[in-house]
């Protein structure tokens, strides 16, 4: 797999939500390599924050050499970022890691919260029937509108204010959806249910896994989730989530709750 390290100029920012931006930058060969579901390492230009930061890929616009980030602004590096105009440089590295497998199935297209952004260019090019079910906390339904194109869209929201009240399982039962394969992104209880969904009802799931990470090539080891096998690089039930991943199918990855050997003794498991 090809990967590419560019000064990628910026061709247009948008704040699209308190705090979320929208951010297009034009590359030389990484949009052309791009895959639903993959990444890139954003690295800031203040010395003092020498680790990039692994951004989704949102949408990619392979004829016009150009990849579109959405992100929230969580530190400050992504505050950095946010603070960039069109006709500036970022120091880019990607495409990295897995993305999804495009199945000729009936698929959900899961994703919740700031897990909504890459099941974007995957709506686009899945072909098949497709139900989009995306989680909000409040009623700030970012990207909502863009995902109506490219199939029915299901939302539900942790304060009722807008679609289902409650999570994106409560608004897949609510409004008796079915597929035949899952596809999700977001954060880990969401992934965890999801997963348990797929598994009661026998079908094909896969994850897309938000983690935090350091090298986004798979050599320092920070990304590391627990999985189900040993895994031939660490040799332990580990799997590096920006170069295994981050998609995986739902089956390799143990997403259940990390439980300290004091909380064992204690009860508390």
């Amino acid at each position: 797999m090809s990967r590419y390290k560019e000064m990628a100029v910026i061709s247009e920012q948008q704040e699209i939500s308190p705090g979320i931006f929208s951010l297009w930058l034009e590359t030389k060969e990484i949009a052309g390599e791009a895959k639903a579901g993959q990444f890139l390492s954003l690295y800031s230009g203040d010395e003092s924050r020498l680790l990039p930061r692994p951004i989704s890929i949102c949408e990619i616009d392979r004829e016009g050499n150009a990849v579109r980030l959405v992100y929230r602004v969580a530190g400050k590096g992504t505050q950095e970022f946010s603070g960039k105009r069109p006709g500036e440089f970022l120091d880019v590295v990607g495409p990295l890691g897995n993305g999804f497998p495009l199945l000729p199935k009936k698929a959900f297209v899961i994703g919740g919260g700031i897990g909504i952004p890459p099941m974007v260019q995957l709506a686009r090019e899945l072909d098949g029937e497709k139900q989009i079910v995306l989680g909000y906390r409040d009623g700030d339904l970012f990207l909502k509108e863009e995902m109506e194109a490219f199939g029915p869209v299901f939302c539900a929201t942790e304060d009722g204010s807008r679609g289902t009240r409650g999570n994106v399982l409560d608004a897949i039962r609510e409004n008796g959806l079915d597929a035949e394969v899952i596809y999700a992104c977001g954060p880990t209880p969401m992934l965890r249910a999801i997963k348990e969904f797929a598994r009661e009802r026998e079908m094909e799931c896969y994850l897309s896994l938000e983690e935090r990470m350091a090298c986004g090539i798979g050599a320092c080891l920070a990304c590391v989730c627990k999985s189900m096998d040993v895994d031939h690089h660490t040799y332990v039930k580990n799997k590096r989530v920006c170069a295994e991943g981050p998609v995986f199918k739902a089956e390799e990855v143990d997403l259940s709750p990390w439980i300290s050997q004091t909380d064992k003794k204690e009860g508390r498991s």
